[in-house]
């Protein structure tokens, strides 16, 4: 009998949870809010879940791992040291957890991502498996130490390269490295340079094994920027234990609804892909695409617990928003609408919008004094990416509003026709929106910032 992992994936947060069994038993490792997917994996391998592990408590999302524990009659694993509110069977550093005659766990401190973080080594009848690593060992990277505050970030990040040390100094060449960050999270300091790593691979490729100490530190901190506002709900909100999530329909809303929501300054999101919002959409709407990271960036720059209305284009793409927003803690939508954007301004082609949309070449031709399709002139360009992307290069005379703090600084943006880029489309799309909402003359950029290369840059940019 062969000890078998599945990775349960959400790449909507750029994490991954694990389904490990033995044919008969399993373990889930991180479980995210919708247990069901979980439920329906272990029904698919015909294995009981016996026990569910946390790595650690201070997530980038609200943990199902209490409420799958209590559906299943599983042992709740989670660090002695955490302060919870729940009954858990708590683990420390050494104890071994047997989970069957073919599998079992070892449980390892790895702080750095959290002061409490653990991995579990899983051991078959062989020998070790691999590690469920969590926010310590990542492929490529590890995860962020500055999740507790800047003032604990330095001492974190030692930890962290401790950790790692340590991991790889247990674990031989063959053995699986299994993270829960790194695959677009903001938990991790870097991204996944890998779909899959060994400890092997791991030594030759990870910062954190091929420098000294001070050098990781130094380079780790260096290279953070801002990660998401809603993240410091997480953290308590795991330790309180969060109860089942509710995943069905919320109320519908008609066109005066959605005007009453509209007027009162509700956030009223398309849901739609922002070419769908561009080409035309309900005026005083946002654009937070279901086709990119929407839970991430709705939840970071929505007003933590205001109401929030949906609209999609059918049942499905509400319920799946629904899905990916109780994920972080947005467990009820205010309402919801269906159908299109005609259908929710009632007939009343007043109150629809349309977004003009361009690419660089279209601003290096407006700079230059064309007016490619009509486009009106850009009096300001206005770049909504993070601190880090901006240092490392961008366009002469941008003004820089890092997104997530373009809500608070509307003002700020000068005065006149505002072509907003960032570094895909995804985020111009969002920061457009908003500043459509607000009243500004804006055209998206939407368009890869690779691009660039024909738009006068500043120093250091990268075109």
């Amino acid at each position: 009998m062969s000890v078998q992992v599945e990775v349960v994936q959400t790449s909507s947060l750029g994490d991954r949870s694990y389904l490990a069994h033995d044919g008969r038993v399993a373990v889930v490792v991180d479980p995210q809010r919708d247990i069901d997917r979980f439920l329906l994996a272990a029904g698919r391998a015909g294995v009981r879940i016996t026990h569910v592990v946390e790595t650690h408590l201070h997530n980038d999302y609200v943990s199902g791992g209490l409420a799958l524990a209590k559906v299943t009659g599983a042992d709740y694993l989670v660090a002695a040291a955490e302060d919870v509110a729940f009954d858990r069977v708590p683990v420390a550093d050494g104890d071994e957890v047997v989970v069957s005659d073919w599998l079992r766990l070892v449980v390892l401190a790895t702080p750095g991502h959290t002061f409490h973080h653990v991995s579990y080594a899983l051991h078959g009848p062989d020998g070790p498996v691999g590690v469920f690593t969590g926010g310590s060992l990542l492929f490529g990277t590890t995860g962020r130490p500055d999740l507790l505050g800047r003032e604990h970030a330095h001492a974190l990040a030692h930890h962290q390269h401790a950790s790692a040390r340590r991991l790889a100094d247990l674990m031989p060449d063959g053995a699986q490295v299994w993270p829960t960050h790194g695959f677009g999270s903001f938990c991790s300091a870097a991204q996944a340079d890998a779909p899959s790593s060994t400890f092997g691979r791991e030594r030759a490729a990870n910062p954190a094994l091929r420098l000294e100490a001070d050098d990781f530190v130094a380079g780790t901190l260096a290279g953070l920027d801002a990660y998401p506002a809603y993240y410091a709900h997480m953290g308590a909100r795991n330790a309180e234990g969060a109860e089942p999530v509710d995943l069905t329909a919320v109320g519908r809303a008609d066109a005066d609804e959605l005007r009453t929501r509209l007027d009162a300054g509700e956030w009223v999101v398309d849901l739609r892909s922002r070419k769908a919002f561009a080409n035309r959409h309900l005026a005083g709407t946002l654009s937070f695409g279901l086709d990119g990271p929407m839970s991430t960036w709705l939840g970071w720059l929505a007003p933590w617990g205001a109401p929030i209305t949906l609209l999609g284009e059918s049942p499905g793409q509400v319920s799946e928003a629904q899905r990916e927003l109780a994920r972080i803690g947005v467990d009820r939508p205010a309402a919801a609408a269906t159908g299109s954007p005609e259908q929710w301004a009632g007939g009343d082609d007043s109150r629809l919008a349309e977004l003009p949309v361009a690419t660089f070449a279209d601003l290096a031709a407006a700079r230059a004094g064309r007016r490619p399709h009509g486009l009106p002139e850009p009096e300001v360009v206005l770049d909504v990416r993070l601190a880090g992307e901006w240092g490392s290069g961008h366009l002469d005379g941008a003004v820089h509003v890092p997104l997530p703090e373009l809500t608070a600084r509307l003002d700020e943006v000068p005065d006149g026709v505002v072509w907003v880029h960032c570094q895909s489309g995804y985020r111009a799309a969002v920061a457009a929106s908003l500043l459509a909402r607000a009243g500004r003359r804006v055209v998206h950029v939407d368009d890869d910032y690779a691009n660039a290369e024909g738009v006068a840059a500043g120093k250091g940019a990268r075109a």
